[in-house]
């Protein structure tokens, strides 16, 4: 099988090889996953370059957090799946190879039919949308959040789940011909970020309080972000984009009591939702995405073997990677 092998940090070029191995033998415990596709997130490139210290991983290893395939060996003592199934693999067990060993018990049912290029999206965009929407505000049918990097996966999941839910949205985005784009996705109000936000969105909004701010930008955008709140309201801070420090005035969050939260779904998984919470909630995300109410943007999609390549795309911006980069298995 192929795999694709990290040997240190660094450019992707220097560091990743896809070499042949010999196939698996799952433990009991464990099943071995064909894979159909995997996604390729920026967090993906940060564990290959190593430049964070919190994204280095022991060496060698096989990067790829995420993904989607059907399981074709399963060990001795599995008895909740089957050979056949299909699964989301555990999260971060290496979904950058042909076939996937890993515990049975971190794999998560995925629906049988849908495309496995938007499926294999699931497990990282799909909870961080749904635990932004969720776990930092009380909103109601009819309420207003603002959003930043409203054009990413997660951004337009929000945008669904959002409206699903009657919540209404206020999508920013850097690029103005993005705008119709993501009304016509759902977004109530789109607008080109700029030092005259706060004007834009209060005009648009009709003076509603906005409840929720929702920053994956990080530097000046997170007060411009806040400047649109209502007082007592919260930014929830899930990404950096601009590989910037969040920037907040004190003195705005001293009169709008306005707090700042650092968001990982996976800690939220472990402070709010027992497991059985967590899979119905990956099941309900699942379902939503094969039937198409949840799709992402698609920016490229390559072969196990083009993986350098790949990693280039992925690490673009812009209208340069307008959408995901995602790795489809022969």
């Amino acid at each position: 099988m192929k795999v694709v092998l990290q040997s240190g940090y660094g450019n992707p070029a220097a560091v990743l090889r896809v070499v042949d191995l010999p196939a698996e033998a799952p433990a009991a415990d464990e099943v071995v996953v064909r894979m159909e596709a995997a996604a390729m997130h920026i967090a993906d490139l940060r564990t290959i370059t190593g430049e964070d210290v919190a994204f280095r991983y022991p060496l060698p290893r096989t990067p790829g957090f995420e993904g989607i395939g059907r399981i074709v060996r399963v060990g001795s003592a599995v008895t909740d799946h089957r050979v056949g199934d299909r699964v989301f693999p555990a999260l971060g067990s290496g979904s950058f190879r042909e076939e996937v060993c890993c515990k049975a018990t971190g794999c998560l049912p995925a629906p049988t039919s849908g495309d496995a290029l938007q499926l294999s999206l699931l497990t990282v965009n799909g909870p961080t949308a749904e635990v932004l929407l969720e776990d930092f505000a009380d909103l109601k049918s009819g309420d207003w959040l603002i959003q930043n990097a409203a054009n990413s996966s997660c951004g337009r999941y929000l945008i669904r789940l959002a409206r699903l839910k009657g919540v209404r949205t206020v999508s920013v985005v850097r690029r103005a011909e993005m705008v119709e784009e993501l009304r016509e996705l759902g977004g109530d109000v789109v607008l080109v970020d700029g030092p005259d936000l706060p004007q834009q969105v209060a005009a648009a909004v009709g003076g509603a309080p906005v409840k929720l701010g929702i920053d994956a930008v990080a530097g000046a955008a997170t007060e411009r972000i806040a400047e649109c709140l209502a007082p007592g309201s919260t930014i929830a801070c899930y990404g950096a984009m601009s590989e910037q420090r969040c920037e907040i005035d004190f003195y705005l969050m001293f009169r709008k009591d306005i707090r700042l939260l650092g968001v990982s779904f996976l800690r939220q998984f472990q402070l709010r939702r027992t497991p059985q919470q967590v899979r119905a909630m990956y099941a309900r995300l699942a379902e939503l995405m094969a039937r198409g109410e949840l799709v992402a943007k698609i920016a490229g999609v390559y072969a196990l073997d083009q993986v350098v390549e790949a990693c280039a795309h992925a690490a673009r911006s812009g209208a340069e990677r307008d959408g995901k980069v995602i790795l489809k298995m022969s």
